[in-house]
């Protein structure tokens, strides 16, 4: 496969495929523009090596959320938002054509000059995107003399603008852009070449969603630290009373596995000692600090307790790498953030004595920004289930697709 930097863009046209899924307001003004923002460096070394661009992305699940006569809310799922934001941000006009397929992109994309932009409209208003159909990946393919994927958050999809399109380019016509070559390069300092100890940080609701990651984790970590909601899944399998907190009942004989086979491979699996607890799912509920074990019976667990967060602390900075994913309780609640907020800060000192820290996508990302640290852990994913998979050991498709 061709490297980005190896590519020739004088005088030709580019097909960038960004991720550019933001969050709106109801005024269809950006909240958060970090995703636009990661892309810049792709499109700004495009423009700057005098090529042109044709950038295109989804927008939300417009399939999935029809107006009531079974039609998609273009208006709520328009990329046409974005174009004055963007614009900003590049210093350019950003031209915007509504079609996606026909006579009408064909012509403004084959008017593309050097140093233009032209942003398509939101992919998934085509049925094909999601189905990889052929016919759009072609017709696509045909708009620009290069391709590049740059959409690291997209890339477990199989959708045409990721492997269809990226099909349509021989290896010296393809490759990735900045921001999908940077979270591969650093995923893999976790997955296949980490410096030890090695010490993830688990965490989120449910053990049912981090099933896999924890099997693969368990064959290349040290210690695995084990908060949020999943940890009483795991106190459970151990017969702790967890009262009304979040378990899986279901999930409880797997716990069991998984905890004898950390003992097995004589890997530290750790369960925070004890726990903030509530007597409802509220920010303003009545809370108390009590051992993770003994939760009464109208108590719930909703983030870890101090003593917990001293333990996590200890075994963090004796690390030379982590891996962070999932926050440690309801961190969205004031009440249930300061344990999310002790290990981030954990995470961040760490670094600053030399280990690398990967933040893995999803609430990681939203937690180490909510702590202001993101600028001082080594890297913070965009992606949440394209890295999370990766972690787990999946081929990714839209990664397959260029590396071949």
């Amino acid at each position: 496969m061709a490297t980005f930097q190896s590519l020739n863009f004088s005088n030709k046209k580019a097909l960038v495929r960004v991720d550019f899924n933001v969050p709106l307001d109801k005024s269809f003004k950006i909240t958060d523009d970090t995703r636009i923002r990661a892309a810049l460096p792709t499109i700004n070394h495009i423009l700057g090596h005098g090529g042109a661009v044709i950038l295109f992305s989804h927008l939300g699940r417009p399939e999935a959320k029809l107006k009531p006569d079974g039609s998609i809310d273009k208006e709520k799922f328009t990329l046409r938002h974005l174009v004055p934001h963007l614009s900003e941000l590049l210093g350019r006009p950003v031209q915007f054509c509504d079609e996606l397929r026909g006579n009408k992109l064909k012509s403004v994309a084959g008017a593309l000059q050097a140093g233009e932009v032209l942003l398509m409209e939101n992919t998934r208003f085509e049925a094909g995107e999601e189905k990889c159909d052929p016919g759009l990946s072609e017709e696509w393919a045909s708009l620009a003399d290069l391709y590049v994927n740059d959409a690291f958050g997209t890339a477990h999809r199989a959708h045409a603008s990721n492997v269809g399109v990226s099909n349509c380019f021989d290896t010296s016509r393809k490759s990735f852009g900045f921001l999908m070559a940077a979270e591969l390069t650093n995923a893999r300092k976790v997955t296949d070449h980490p410096q030890h100890p090695f010490t993830a940080v688990l965490g989120g609701a449910k053990v049912s969603d981090k099933i896999l990651l924890i099997e693969r984790i368990l064959d290349i970590a040290d210690q695995i630290i084990i908060g949020g909601g999943m940890a009483y899944t795991f106190i459970k399998a151990l017969g702790g009373e967890t009262g009304k907190s979040l378990v899986e009942a279901e999930k409880i004989e797997l716990a069991k596995t998984l905890l004898d086979k950390a003992q097995a491979k004589n890997k530290l699996l750790l369960l925070p000692q004890d726990s903030v607890i509530a007597d409802s799912f509220s920010d303003s509920s009545n809370t108390q600090v009590c051992n993770s074990h003994e939760i009464p019976a109208d108590w719930m667990g909703l983030d870890i307790g101090p003593v917990a967060r001293e333990q996590f602390r200890t075994v963090l900075l004796q690390a030379k790498t982590i891996l962070w994913n999932g926050p440690m309780g309801v961190f969205e609640m004031p009440s249930f953030a300061r344990g999310t907020a002790f290990v981030a800060q954990a995470v961040a000192d760490a670094t600053r004595e030399g280990a690398y820290s990967l933040i893995g996508g999803g609430d990681s990302v939203a937690a180490i920004n909510q702590a202001g640290l993101d600028d001082e852990v080594s890297y913070v994913s965009t992606g949440g289930g394209a890295m999370l998979e990766l972690l787990e050991g999946k081929q990714l498709p839209g990664v397959a697709a260029i590396e071949g």
